[in-house]
């Protein structure tokens, strides 16, 4: 097997030319190598594979040549690289120090880099203080750092502070493409696209993944190689998906979610996702804002179709819906369902059926013939527009020559009166007059709706009444009504007609029962079909002496029901 160098390290940039994204800290370090204004104690800092330590190396080489040595020149006697992970004692700092007195053997200085300098210890950053603010003329040094605020300031205020930015996925993808076309590989742009993304802003990460994607797809990279190599969502989830929604086709975009579950992706890369998705699609509305659509040609002239199709207020809430959901989605405990309903919710947006015509609500005449219920016919008010009114009237005329004057409309148009005079006849929201007013206002409603000569009043047997109110009892020990089950099983209910006579001991359980009176009542009416049913509630304080017995009392019932027990106490010399 060939010896294989991975494309971090074959294709590292030799030159500041070569160096993606950083322009300015590229331009920098050569201006100040040409105009000899370089410090002597340098900073780099930011995230990762960003070009810290190539850009440190670089500029060691750069420092060193004359223009005489050797193109494969690295200067490697004069550049000392130092993982200050690994060196972070004092020990190791003053060996450095020690090393700094010996001038160059090759070249004008000797460089020293140190990468990751924030981990250093408190004692090592004291002990390399004053060699760094007064080195010696033959040395530089170049800290490399991704956590500068771990470094104190006191090494800071020595240092000339560079600070590196993330590479964006454009420059990514062109440098991806570069490298593919020397290694002789067709790759589709919206492939590279995603691949740079994924990096996130971290060209070694993209060259790694370039890398594990050539491996296998071998010479030509799809779209669909990466994204299935990747385990990444492909933008035609999104815009399935979006259609789906839009079109308001629930159960299609529920399948759509779990295939993609089943998939091994999760839900809430899912939701989180389609929220950016919806972002992108509200870009594209506006041709100063699509500058910000970081996606390929290809995949930007679909963004462009869709966008047409979904109008500003449902991309709003659509955001919005998915954002709630992505807030939302670590703290459920069902995170399953949290994203069914929001992907339901998403699609019921723009739904123009039941929900946003009411008419649909509306009582059908039928269902009042059906249950014997003649409905009252209501008519409403006729109002003229004043616009019918003013065409009734004839247009006036021109008194001396016959004709018809031309009417203006802005003169025509009728401004109504406001009255700011408060109505006396109107009451708050929270007065007593008001929920008595309410009261009597549904009462006419009822009226209004319900005959009572037309209710049904059919003859029924005592055993067919006691036989509801088993029923009704039996269903509310179902729900767990426990208490109410008790109050209704501590009075067996006496008919008189259609009044059902109930009995209690005091005054709290007669109003608990009045209070759940309606449910009862509406059950045994509709048992048996006679709502002329009454349910009259009385207090009989002598029911309640029949259970209070004393502990005498209790010995002389059982006494009465086993004559032994008398026997049993005088045997034994016992009290009661």
């Amino acid at each position: 097997m060939e010896h294989f160098v991975v494309s971090a390290r074959k294709y590292r940039p030799q030159t500041f030319k070569d160096v993606v994204g950083q322009q300015a800290i590229t331009n920098t370090l050569m201006n100040a190598i040409e105009n000899h204004h370089l410090a002597q104690a340098l900073l780099f800092t930011g995230p990762r594979g960003v070009g810290k330590t190539t850009c440190a190396r670089i500029l060691a080489k750069m420092i060193n040549s004359d223009g005489t040595e050797k193109e494969d020149e690295d200067f490697a006697f004069n550049i000392f690289e130092l993982d200050a992970a690994s060196n972070n004692s004092v020990d190791d700092i003053r060996n450095l120090t020690d090393q700094v007195r010996i001038p160059p053997q090759v070249g004008k200085y000797k460089v020293y880099i140190i990468d990751e300098v924030h981990m250093l210890s408190q004692a090592a950053f004291n002990a390399f203080l004053k060699t760094l603010e007064e080195p010696p003329k033959h040395c530089v040094f170049i800290l490399a750092t991704t956590e500068k605020h771990k470094i104190i300031p006191t090494i800071l205020s020595r240092c000339q502070i560079f600070d590196f930015k993330r590479i964006t996925v454009k420059d990514a993808k062109d440098y991806l493409k570069y490298i593919a076309e020397e290694q002789g590989i067709d790759a589709e742009d919206d492939a590279l696209h995603i691949i740079a993304q994924k990096a996130d802003g971290a060209m070694r990460d993209a060259l790694s993944i370039f890398d594990r994607v050539v491996s296998f797809s071998g010479k030509n990279l799809t779209r669909q190689a990466v994204t299935e190599n990747l385990n990444v969502l492909d933008y035609e989830t999104y815009f399935t998906s979006t259609d789906l929604i839009l079109e308001n086709k629930i159960p299609e975009l529920l399948i759509l979610f779990n295939d993609t579950l089943a998939k091994g992706f999760d839900g809430h890369h899912y939701i989180a996702g389609l929220a950016s998705h919806f972002r992108d699609l509200m870009v594209c509305k506006n041709e100063q804002t699509v500058e910000l659509l970081e996606v390929g040609e290809d995949t930007k002239i679909k963004y462009m179709e869709q966008c047409r199709k979904a109008s500003y207020e449902f991309l709003m809430k659509g955001i919005e819906l998915a954002n709630d959901c992505d807030l939302k989605f670590k703290s459920s405990k069902n995170q399953r369902l949290l994203v069914e309903l929001t992907l339901m919710q998403l699609a019921s947006i723009t739904f123009d059926g039941e929900k946003k015509n009411s008419s649909h609500y509306i009582i059908p005449a039928s269902y009042f013939k059906s249950k014997g219920i003649t409905p009252i016919p209501v008519t409403l008010p006729k109002h003229e527009s004043p616009a019918r009114n003013k065409a009734a009237e004839p247009s006036p005329t021109d008194t001396e020559t016959g004709t018809t004057k031309k009417s203006n409309p802005a003169a025509q148009q009728v401004i109504p009166k406001i009255d700011l005079k408060p109505d006396p006849k109107r009451t708050s929201g929270l007065s007593l007059k008001s929920i008595k007013a309410k009261k009597e206002h549904l009462i006419k409603q009822m009226e209004v709706v319900i005959d009572p000569n037309d209710l049904p009043k059919e003859d029924f047997t005592p055993e067919a009444f006691h036989e509801a109110w088993t029923d009704y009892i039996a269903a509310l020990n179902q729900k767990g009504e426990k208490i109410m089950v008790s109050i209704l099983e501590m009075s067996k209910p006496r008919l008189d007609g259609t009044k059902i006579h109930v009995e209690f001991p005091n005054e709290s359980l007669k109003i608990e029962l009045e209070r759940a009176q309606f449910p009862l009542m509406e059950h045994l009416r509709k048992a048996v079909r006679n709502f002329d049913l009454t349910l009259y509630v009385d207090v009989n304080e002598e029911v309640a002496k029949k259970y209070a017995f004393t502990p005498l009392e209790k010995y002389e019932k059982l006494k009465e029901k086993n004559p032994n027990l008398e026997l049993l106490r005088k045997t034994f010399g016992l009290d009661v």
